[in-house]
């Protein structure tokens, strides 16, 4: 049975500026989306409808922009709702934690819808360019959050090789390293998988509705290695928050595919 490190959550401090391993991950995912935006923005199908690296950067704005205000939002609609609404401004009091990756896909979609128009794109043009760019930020988000030690898994059988204890639970039980397992599955092997899938041309809308189903299965499974959260609990029929609001993307994800299925040539951008 593992402990987990306890890490020193502050990777380099200079004289009274402290650099965060939580930080650090965030430049990587940044960097890795602009990386990836930018070798999608020259395969072919992209390229011959004037995307270029410049494009690429800017998308890395508004997406921050979205991935920051509406992963807040959502988390006080999504989770705490009574305490935000009784107490609004603390929705701005972002130093104190709490974002939702639910509440944050919406405010990209918001964000690239703006991208999109103000470059008079269509929207699904650029959620079909910048889906497979994400999962690679997804997964150095759940580094992020084992370095932390936070968002631990449910209780694990002790024999279980990897079975981790957390301290920062405040408990010995030992645990599933959720974060592993979400890095694993929602980061790396969904990042594999959409980026093989969008290799080739595909009708406008089919990656992006790939991305929705790929994330929300990928989340909807590891979400029963979680511990789900203390304030929440379980919800009907045993599933958890996250696992509530996959079925959704899921749904939308399906839709959106067999949509863009039928519709005109493979390729256009």
């Amino acid at each position: 049975m593992l402990t987990h490190p306890q890490f020193d959550p502050v990777a380099l401090a200079l004289g009274p500026v402290q650099i965060h391993w939580y930080g650090l991950t965030y430049l990587v995912a940044f960097g890795l989306f602009v990386y990836l935006a930018a070798r999608r923005a020259r395969q072919p199908w992209f390229a011959e409808a004037g995307w270029t690296r410049r494009d690429a950067e800017d998308l890395l704005f508004y997406g921050v922009l979205g991935v920051v205000i509406g992963g807040r939002v959502g988390y006080a609609l999504f989770y705490k709702p009574g305490q935000y609404l009784a107490n609004p401004l603390e929705i701005l009091m972002v130093w104190k934690g709490g974002m939702s990756f639910h509440g944050g896909l919406l405010g990209v979609i918001a964000a690239m819808a703006l991208f999109a128009r103000s470059r008079k794109r269509h929207f699904l043009n650029v959620t079909d360019l910048i889906a497979p760019c994400v999962p690679t930020g997804l997964a150095s988000g759940r580094v992020g959050n084992f370095i932390n030690g936070e968002l631990w898994g449910r209780a694990a059988d002790p024999a279980l090789p990897w079975a981790m204890v957390f301290p920062q639970s405040g408990t010995t039980i030992p645990r599933h390293p959720s974060q592993i397992y979400q890095f694993l599955l929602e980061g790396l092997l969904l990042f594999v998988l959409l980026w093989w899938y969008a290799s080739k041309p595909r009708k406008t809308g089919q990656v992006s509705g790939m991305f929705l189903i790929g994330y929300g299965v990928f989340r909807f499974i590891a979400e029963y290695f979680r511990e789900p959260d203390s304030f929440l609990g379980l919800l009907a029929l045993g599933m958890s928050m996250g696992q509530w609001l996959c079925l959704p993307m899921i749904a939308g994800g399906i839709g959106l595919w067999w949509w863009a299925s039928k519709q005109g040539p493979e390729g256009r951008a």
